[in-house]
Protein backbone atom coordinates (compact mmCIF):
# COMPACT_ATOMS: atom_id res chain seq x y z
CA UNK A 1 0.00 0.00 0.00
CA UNK A 2 1.65 3.01 -1.07
CA UNK A 3 1.49 6.46 1.13
CA UNK A 4 0.51 9.60 -0.06
CA UNK A 5 0.62 12.90 1.88
CA UNK A 6 -1.07 15.73 0.40
CA UNK A 7 -0.13 19.05 0.98
CA UNK A 8 -3.17 20.85 1.37
CA UNK A 9 -7.31 20.35 2.28
CA UNK A 10 -9.07 22.65 0.07
CA UNK A 11 -11.29 21.37 -3.40
CA UNK A 12 -8.11 20.41 -5.25
CA UNK A 13 -6.53 18.04 -2.62
CA UNK A 14 -9.65 16.74 -0.82
CA UNK A 15 -10.63 15.83 -4.48
CA UNK A 16 -7.43 14.23 -5.03
CA UNK A 17 -8.22 12.32 -2.01
CA UNK A 18 -11.60 11.48 -3.00
CA UNK A 19 -10.47 10.15 -6.05
CA UNK A 20 -7.32 8.27 -5.25
CA UNK A 21 -9.19 6.35 -2.71
CA UNK A 22 -12.78 5.72 -4.74
CA UNK A 23 -12.50 2.45 -5.98
CA UNK A 24 -12.29 -0.68 -3.81
CA UNK A 25 -10.33 -2.86 -6.64
CA UNK A 26 -6.75 -2.29 -7.91
CA UNK A 27 -3.79 -0.45 -5.98
CA UNK A 28 -4.89 0.72 -2.48
CA UNK A 29 -3.32 3.77 -0.80
CA UNK A 30 -2.53 5.28 2.65
CA UNK A 31 -3.90 9.05 2.14
CA UNK A 32 -3.32 11.71 4.60
CA UNK A 33 -3.80 15.39 3.81
CA UNK A 34 -2.25 18.01 5.51
CA UNK A 35 -4.50 21.00 6.35
CA UNK A 36 -3.48 24.30 8.32
CA UNK A 37 -6.81 25.34 9.14
CA UNK A 38 -9.88 23.50 9.29
CA UNK A 39 -11.94 26.47 9.39
CA UNK A 40 -10.47 27.20 5.67
CA UNK A 41 -10.74 30.74 6.75
CA UNK A 42 -8.46 31.89 4.27
CA UNK A 43 -9.08 29.05 1.64
CA UNK A 44 -9.74 30.25 -1.70
CA UNK A 45 -12.23 27.48 -1.83
CA UNK A 46 -14.43 29.36 0.88
CA UNK A 47 -13.98 32.66 -0.37
CA UNK A 48 -14.28 32.23 -4.21
CA UNK A 49 -16.68 33.59 -5.94
CA UNK A 50 -17.67 29.96 -7.12
CA UNK A 51 -18.76 29.89 -10.80
CA UNK A 52 -18.28 27.52 -13.46
CA UNK A 53 -18.20 28.38 -17.25
CA UNK A 54 -17.25 27.10 -20.66
CA UNK A 55 -16.44 30.04 -21.97
CA UNK A 56 -12.47 29.68 -22.46
CA UNK A 57 -10.64 29.94 -25.79
CA UNK A 58 -8.74 26.56 -24.99
CA UNK A 59 -9.60 23.25 -25.83
CA UNK A 60 -8.21 21.76 -22.35
CA UNK A 61 -9.61 24.65 -20.23
CA UNK A 62 -13.47 23.67 -22.07
CA UNK A 63 -13.21 20.09 -21.75
CA UNK A 64 -11.98 20.17 -17.87
CA UNK A 65 -14.79 22.28 -17.21
CA UNK A 66 -17.17 20.34 -19.78
CA UNK A 67 -15.80 17.76 -17.09
CA UNK A 68 -17.10 19.90 -13.89
CA UNK A 69 -20.75 20.77 -14.78
CA UNK A 70 -21.27 16.86 -15.45
CA UNK A 71 -19.73 16.24 -11.96
CA UNK A 72 -21.36 19.23 -9.95
CA UNK A 73 -25.31 18.17 -11.53
CA UNK A 74 -24.79 14.77 -10.28
CA UNK A 75 -23.19 15.87 -6.95
CA UNK A 76 -25.40 14.38 -4.73
CA UNK A 77 -25.01 10.92 -5.46
CA UNK A 78 -21.80 10.80 -6.51
CA UNK A 79 -20.85 12.64 -2.92
CA UNK A 80 -23.23 10.70 -1.01
CA UNK A 81 -22.31 9.44 2.57
CA UNK A 82 -24.93 7.15 3.80
CA UNK A 83 -28.22 9.57 4.04
CA UNK A 84 -26.38 13.10 3.82
CA UNK A 85 -26.63 13.46 0.84
CA UNK A 86 -24.63 17.10 -0.04
CA UNK A 87 -26.36 20.46 -1.59
CA UNK A 88 -24.42 22.91 -3.30
CA UNK A 89 -27.21 24.91 -4.78
CA UNK A 90 -25.81 25.01 -9.11
CA UNK A 91 -28.06 27.15 -10.78
CA UNK A 92 -27.12 27.48 -14.49
CA UNK A 93 -28.21 31.42 -15.53
CA UNK A 94 -24.68 30.98 -18.10
CA UNK A 95 -22.05 33.93 -18.50
CA UNK A 96 -22.39 36.94 -20.48
CA UNK A 97 -19.27 38.61 -22.17
CA UNK A 98 -19.88 41.66 -23.65
CA UNK A 99 -16.68 42.99 -26.11
CA UNK A 100 -16.17 46.45 -27.93
CA UNK A 101 -15.78 46.50 -31.36
CA UNK A 102 -12.20 45.65 -30.86
CA UNK A 103 -12.93 42.84 -28.80
CA UNK A 104 -15.73 41.32 -31.32
CA UNK A 105 -13.19 39.46 -33.26
CA UNK A 106 -11.75 37.55 -30.45
CA UNK A 107 -15.16 37.01 -29.24
CA UNK A 108 -15.79 35.10 -32.80
CA UNK A 109 -12.89 33.19 -32.35
CA UNK A 110 -13.49 32.09 -28.81
CA UNK A 111 -17.18 31.34 -29.91
CA UNK A 112 -15.63 28.93 -32.66
CA UNK A 113 -13.43 27.18 -30.27
CA UNK A 114 -16.19 26.74 -28.11
CA UNK A 115 -18.76 25.42 -30.80
CA UNK A 116 -16.03 23.17 -31.91
CA UNK A 117 -16.93 21.48 -28.29
CA UNK A 118 -20.49 21.47 -28.22
CA UNK A 119 -20.56 24.23 -25.72
CA UNK A 120 -24.08 25.59 -25.94
CA UNK A 121 -23.35 29.26 -26.40
CA UNK A 122 -24.73 31.60 -28.55
CA UNK A 123 -23.25 35.19 -30.42
CA UNK A 124 -25.88 38.28 -30.05
CA UNK A 125 -25.96 41.51 -31.54
CA UNK A 126 -26.73 44.69 -29.82
CA UNK A 127 -30.51 44.28 -30.65
CA UNK A 128 -30.63 40.62 -29.96
CA UNK A 129 -28.84 41.43 -26.10
CA UNK A 130 -31.07 44.25 -25.36
CA UNK A 131 -34.55 42.01 -26.36
CA UNK A 132 -32.94 39.42 -23.92
CA UNK A 133 -32.16 41.80 -21.14
CA UNK A 134 -34.26 45.01 -21.39
CA UNK A 135 -32.33 46.42 -18.56
CA UNK A 136 -28.87 46.29 -19.96
CA UNK A 137 -27.84 49.20 -21.72
CA UNK A 138 -25.62 48.29 -24.85
CA UNK A 139 -23.67 51.44 -25.49
CA UNK A 140 -19.95 50.69 -26.45
CA UNK A 141 -21.13 46.81 -27.00
CA UNK A 142 -20.52 45.50 -30.73
CA UNK A 143 -20.89 41.63 -29.51
CA UNK A 144 -22.39 39.49 -26.80
CA UNK A 145 -21.48 35.53 -25.88
CA UNK A 146 -23.83 34.23 -23.70
CA UNK A 147 -23.63 30.62 -22.23
CA UNK A 148 -27.19 28.77 -22.74
CA UNK A 149 -26.24 26.00 -20.71
CA UNK A 150 -23.57 24.25 -18.47
CA UNK A 151 -22.40 27.62 -16.82
CA UNK A 152 -23.30 29.23 -13.49
CA UNK A 153 -22.75 29.31 -10.14
CA UNK A 154 -22.78 27.50 -6.46
CA UNK A 155 -21.53 27.21 -2.89
CA UNK A 156 -17.69 26.86 -3.32
CA UNK A 157 -17.24 25.49 0.50
CA UNK A 158 -20.09 23.17 0.61
CA UNK A 159 -18.62 21.52 -2.52
CA UNK A 160 -14.77 21.40 -0.60
CA UNK A 161 -17.22 20.30 2.75
CA UNK A 162 -18.51 17.56 0.39
CA UNK A 163 -14.84 16.42 -1.22
CA UNK A 164 -13.60 16.15 2.51
CA UNK A 165 -16.44 14.24 3.94
CA UNK A 166 -16.53 11.28 1.26
CA UNK A 167 -12.93 10.87 1.27
CA UNK A 168 -12.82 10.61 5.03
CA UNK A 169 -15.66 8.15 4.60
CA UNK A 170 -13.14 6.47 2.19
CA UNK A 171 -10.38 6.15 4.74
CA UNK A 172 -8.47 9.66 3.85
CA UNK A 173 -7.11 10.87 7.60
CA UNK A 174 -6.66 15.14 7.63
CA UNK A 175 -4.49 16.37 10.06
CA UNK A 176 -4.56 19.68 11.04
CA UNK A 177 -0.98 21.33 11.27
CA UNK A 178 1.81 23.16 9.12
CA UNK A 179 3.66 21.87 6.81
CA UNK A 180 7.42 23.16 7.29
CA UNK A 181 9.48 20.82 4.74
CA UNK A 182 10.26 17.86 2.88
CA UNK A 183 12.58 15.11 3.75
CA UNK A 184 14.22 14.32 0.07
CA UNK A 185 16.29 11.46 -0.41
CA UNK A 186 18.29 11.59 -4.02
CA UNK A 187 15.09 12.07 -6.72
CA UNK A 188 12.52 10.83 -4.47
CA UNK A 189 10.95 12.65 -1.23
CA UNK A 190 10.25 10.60 1.43
CA UNK A 191 8.40 12.84 4.13
CA UNK A 192 6.74 15.43 4.46
CA UNK A 193 7.84 17.65 8.02
CA UNK A 194 5.29 19.18 10.34
CA UNK A 195 5.46 21.79 12.72
CA UNK A 196 5.28 19.97 15.87
CA UNK A 197 8.20 18.09 15.17
CA UNK A 198 6.48 15.03 13.28
CA UNK A 199 7.22 13.74 9.82
CA UNK A 200 4.74 12.34 7.82
CA UNK A 201 6.23 9.27 5.89
CA UNK A 202 5.36 9.17 2.06
CA UNK A 203 5.84 7.11 -0.92
CA UNK A 204 3.77 10.29 -2.81
CA UNK A 205 3.67 13.70 -1.93
CA UNK A 206 1.09 15.84 -3.93
CA UNK A 207 1.48 19.79 -3.43
CA UNK A 208 -2.07 21.44 -3.20
CA UNK A 209 -1.47 24.44 -1.00
CA UNK A 210 -3.42 26.73 -3.31
CA UNK A 211 -1.93 30.11 -2.62
CA UNK A 212 1.22 28.85 -1.14
CA UNK A 213 2.44 26.22 -3.16
CA UNK A 214 5.53 28.10 -4.28
CA UNK A 215 6.97 27.61 -0.68
CA UNK A 216 6.03 23.77 -1.25
CA UNK A 217 7.82 23.56 -4.33
CA UNK A 218 10.84 25.48 -2.96
CA UNK A 219 11.59 22.68 -0.25
CA UNK A 220 12.18 20.61 -3.35
CA UNK A 221 14.07 23.13 -4.61
CA UNK A 222 11.74 23.69 -7.48
CA UNK A 223 10.77 27.30 -8.84
CA UNK A 224 6.85 27.00 -9.12
CA UNK A 225 5.34 30.68 -10.68
CA UNK A 226 2.48 30.60 -8.58
CA UNK A 227 1.35 33.48 -6.39
CA UNK A 228 -1.21 34.50 -4.01
CA UNK A 229 -3.29 37.26 -5.79
CA UNK A 230 -5.86 39.16 -3.95
CA UNK A 231 -9.25 39.66 -5.44
CA UNK A 232 -12.03 41.47 -3.66
CA UNK A 233 -15.27 40.74 -3.88
CA UNK A 234 -18.25 42.92 -2.75
CA UNK A 235 -22.01 42.15 -2.29
CA UNK A 236 -24.78 45.44 -3.16
CA UNK A 237 -28.56 45.48 -3.47
CA UNK A 238 -30.57 47.07 -5.81
CA UNK A 239 -34.13 48.04 -5.46
CA UNK A 240 -34.73 46.91 -9.24
CA UNK A 241 -35.09 43.30 -9.79
CA UNK A 242 -33.07 42.35 -13.58
CA UNK A 243 -34.96 39.34 -14.86
CA UNK A 244 -32.82 36.34 -16.36
CA UNK A 245 -29.89 38.40 -15.05
CA UNK A 246 -26.62 35.63 -15.84
CA UNK A 247 -22.75 36.50 -14.53
CA UNK A 248 -21.80 39.15 -16.62
CA UNK A 249 -18.10 40.36 -18.01
CA UNK A 250 -18.35 43.94 -18.53
CA UNK A 251 -16.18 45.55 -20.96
CA UNK A 252 -14.77 47.69 -18.43
CA UNK A 253 -13.27 44.26 -17.02
CA UNK A 254 -15.70 43.97 -14.08
CA UNK A 255 -17.65 41.14 -13.55
CA UNK A 256 -21.26 40.77 -11.68
CA UNK A 257 -23.87 38.17 -10.71
CA UNK A 258 -27.28 37.83 -8.64
CA UNK A 259 -26.69 36.45 -5.21
CA UNK A 260 -30.08 35.62 -3.62
CA UNK A 261 -31.60 38.81 -3.61
CA UNK A 262 -28.95 40.81 -3.82
CA UNK A 263 -25.50 40.83 -6.10
CA UNK A 264 -22.00 40.57 -6.42
CA UNK A 265 -18.96 41.85 -7.86
CA UNK A 266 -15.36 42.12 -8.43
CA UNK A 267 -13.13 43.03 -10.88
CA UNK A 268 -9.07 43.14 -11.62
CA UNK A 269 -6.65 45.51 -10.87
CA UNK A 270 -4.03 46.51 -12.53
CA UNK A 271 -1.38 44.92 -12.97
CA UNK A 272 1.00 47.22 -10.96
CA UNK A 273 -1.29 47.68 -8.29
CA UNK A 274 -1.98 43.89 -8.53
CA UNK A 275 0.86 42.77 -5.96
CA UNK A 276 1.87 39.42 -4.53
CA UNK A 277 1.01 37.82 -1.36
CA UNK A 278 -0.83 40.86 -0.67
CA UNK A 279 -2.85 40.69 2.74
CA UNK A 280 -6.81 39.40 2.42
CA UNK A 281 -7.49 43.00 2.75
CA UNK A 282 -10.58 44.48 0.99
CA UNK A 283 -9.84 47.56 -1.32
CA UNK A 284 -12.91 49.42 -0.73
CA UNK A 285 -11.96 52.62 -2.42
CA UNK A 286 -12.54 50.47 -5.68
CA UNK A 287 -15.71 50.48 -5.14
CA UNK A 288 -16.65 53.90 -5.23
CA UNK A 289 -14.14 55.07 -7.54
CA UNK A 290 -14.48 52.43 -10.35
CA UNK A 291 -17.03 49.91 -9.66
CA UNK A 292 -20.20 51.57 -8.71
CA UNK A 293 -19.57 53.72 -11.74
CA UNK A 294 -18.87 51.38 -14.00
CA UNK A 295 -21.95 49.16 -13.07
CA UNK A 296 -24.61 52.08 -13.34
CA UNK A 297 -23.01 52.96 -16.69
CA UNK A 298 -24.02 49.74 -18.00
CA UNK A 299 -26.68 48.91 -15.85
CA UNK A 300 -28.90 51.81 -15.03
CA UNK A 301 -30.44 50.42 -12.38
CA UNK A 302 -27.65 49.73 -10.68
CA UNK A 303 -27.54 54.14 -9.81
CA UNK A 304 -29.22 53.05 -6.52
CA UNK A 305 -27.66 50.54 -5.06
CA UNK A 306 -26.10 49.93 -1.94
CA UNK A 307 -22.76 47.87 -1.14
CA UNK A 308 -24.05 45.73 1.92
CA UNK A 309 -20.52 43.98 2.43
CA UNK A 310 -17.25 42.99 1.05
CA UNK A 311 -14.72 40.25 1.39
CA UNK A 312 -11.01 39.24 -0.10
CA UNK A 313 -9.43 35.95 -1.11
CA UNK A 314 -6.28 35.13 -3.31
CA UNK A 315 -6.54 33.81 -6.74
CA UNK A 316 -3.39 31.68 -6.93
CA UNK A 317 -2.19 32.81 -9.92
CA UNK A 318 0.35 31.11 -12.22
CA UNK A 319 2.20 34.00 -13.43
CA UNK A 320 3.57 32.21 -16.54
CA UNK A 321 0.24 31.78 -18.39
CA UNK A 322 -2.82 32.16 -16.08
CA UNK A 323 -3.56 28.27 -16.00
CA UNK A 324 -3.05 24.67 -13.90
CA UNK A 325 -0.05 23.61 -13.53
CA UNK A 326 -0.45 19.71 -13.09
CA UNK A 327 1.88 16.34 -12.90
CA UNK A 328 5.49 16.02 -12.15
CA UNK A 329 8.34 17.84 -12.23
CA UNK A 330 11.28 16.19 -13.95
CA UNK A 331 13.39 16.86 -11.02
CA UNK A 332 11.47 14.82 -8.69
CA UNK A 333 10.30 11.48 -9.42
CA UNK A 334 7.21 11.27 -7.36
CA UNK A 335 5.91 14.87 -6.27
CA UNK A 336 2.52 15.72 -8.12
CA UNK A 337 1.82 19.58 -8.39
CA UNK A 338 -1.96 20.47 -9.08
CA UNK A 339 -1.58 24.07 -8.83
CA UNK A 340 -1.78 27.72 -10.63
CA UNK A 341 -5.74 27.47 -11.57
CA UNK A 342 -5.79 31.38 -11.44
CA UNK A 343 -9.43 31.41 -10.44
CA UNK A 344 -10.54 28.27 -12.39
CA UNK A 345 -9.89 25.91 -9.33
CA UNK A 346 -12.90 25.00 -7.97
CA UNK A 347 -14.73 24.60 -11.68
CA UNK A 348 -12.05 22.48 -12.35
CA UNK A 349 -10.83 20.56 -9.21
CA UNK A 350 -13.01 17.33 -10.08
CA UNK A 351 -10.86 16.81 -13.59
CA UNK A 352 -7.69 18.09 -11.81
CA UNK A 353 -8.75 15.66 -8.88
CA UNK A 354 -9.64 12.81 -11.26
CA UNK A 355 -6.26 13.01 -13.24
CA UNK A 356 -4.10 13.57 -10.56
CA UNK A 357 -5.14 10.24 -8.97
CA UNK A 358 -4.49 8.37 -12.51
CA UNK A 359 -1.07 9.80 -12.95
CA UNK A 360 -0.42 8.95 -9.39
CA UNK A 361 -2.30 5.34 -9.74
CA UNK A 362 -1.39 4.35 -13.59
CA UNK A 363 1.41 6.90 -14.61
CA UNK A 364 -0.93 8.23 -17.00
CA UNK A 365 -4.48 10.11 -17.87
CA UNK A 366 -6.79 7.68 -18.76
CA UNK A 367 -10.18 9.52 -18.37
CA UNK A 368 -8.53 13.20 -20.26
CA UNK A 369 -5.48 13.70 -21.23
CA UNK A 370 -4.18 16.92 -19.17
CA UNK A 371 -0.80 16.86 -20.77
CA UNK A 372 -1.25 20.80 -21.94
CA UNK A 373 -0.78 22.45 -18.57
CA UNK A 374 1.86 20.06 -17.73
CA UNK A 375 5.01 21.07 -16.45
CA UNK A 376 6.89 21.12 -19.26
CA UNK A 377 5.45 23.72 -21.23
CA UNK A 378 6.93 25.71 -18.15
CA UNK A 379 10.58 24.39 -18.60
CA UNK A 380 10.44 24.59 -22.77
CA UNK A 381 8.76 28.35 -22.47
CA UNK A 382 5.41 27.14 -24.63
CA UNK A 383 2.97 29.27 -22.70
CA UNK A 384 -0.39 28.11 -23.14
CA UNK A 385 -2.35 31.47 -23.87
CA UNK A 386 -5.98 31.57 -22.59
CA UNK A 387 -8.09 34.59 -23.83
CA UNK A 388 -10.93 34.47 -21.49
CA UNK A 389 -9.38 35.42 -18.13
CA UNK A 390 -11.31 36.75 -15.67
Amino acid sequence: MRRVVIVGGGAIGSAIAYFLTRDSDGERFEVVVVERDFSYGQASSALSASSIRQQFSTAINIRMSLYGIDFLRHLGQTLRVGDEVPEIGLVEPGYLYLASQAGADVLRENHAMQKAHAVHVALLTPDELKARFPWISTEGIALASLGLSGEGWYDGYSLLQAFRRKAVSQGVRYVQAQATGLRRDGRSLTGVQLDDGETLDADVVVNAAGAWAAKVAQWAGIDLPVRGRRRSVFSFSCPQALPGCPLVIDTSGIWLRPEGRQFICGFAPPEDRDHDDAPLEVEYEAFDGFIWPALAERVPAFEAIRMTGAWAGYYEMNLFDHNAILGLHPDCDNLYFANGFSGHGLQQCPAAGRGIAELIRFGEYCSLDLSPVSFARILENRPLLEKNVI
